[in-house]
């Protein structure tokens, strides 16, 4: 039941984001042109996320466990450190450049896209990467901390 909810909750994310416009890069780069052919079609996205986020999660939290788990699995890492930094850096370049961020490049991966094919790769190499440069000193799982 676990990895069938999984499957539906990220086929739901698959078709928001598609719904959304988020799968087409045009969209997300005309919404950092601010100064130029500005599309807001992203913060209505984003605003849409975070509103039924912040009235869900608590009410989530509420239960003594999920439905299909045996504890909440919530990161308890506050620090801002170089990893964060590195990562939040890397993430928003590649977004810049690229108009895509993970979800949306693999859903548009899935539709047979050629940019999103070469999105992904990058993205897996930059992942890749960051392992190379973070993994002596990288805190595991175990420790509450989790690599987006």
């Amino acid at each position: 039941m676990r990895a069938l909810s999984a499957f539906g909750a990220g086929l739901l994310f698959s078709f928001g984001l598609w719904l959304g416009g988020m799968t087409l890069p045009v969209n997300i780069v005309g919404f950092l042109d601010f100064f130029g052919d500005w599309k807001p079609a992203l913060a209505f996205v984003m605003a849409g996320a975070v509103g039924v986020y912040a009235s869900l999660y608590p009410l989530v939290l509420k239960r003594r466990f999920p439905l299909f788990a045996p504890a909440f699995d919530l990161p308890d890492a506050t620090a801002v450190d170089v990893r964060l930094l590195s990562g939040a850096a890397a993430f928003g370049v590649g977004w810049g450049i690229g108009g895509f961020c993970p979800g949306p490049s693999l859903v548009a991966l899935g539709a047979g896209g050629r940019a999103a094919a070469v999105f992904v790769a990058s993205m897996g190499a930059g992942v890749w990467l960051h392992y190379l440069a973070f993994q002596s000193g990288a805190p595991n799982q175990e420790s509450g901390s989790s690599c987006g």
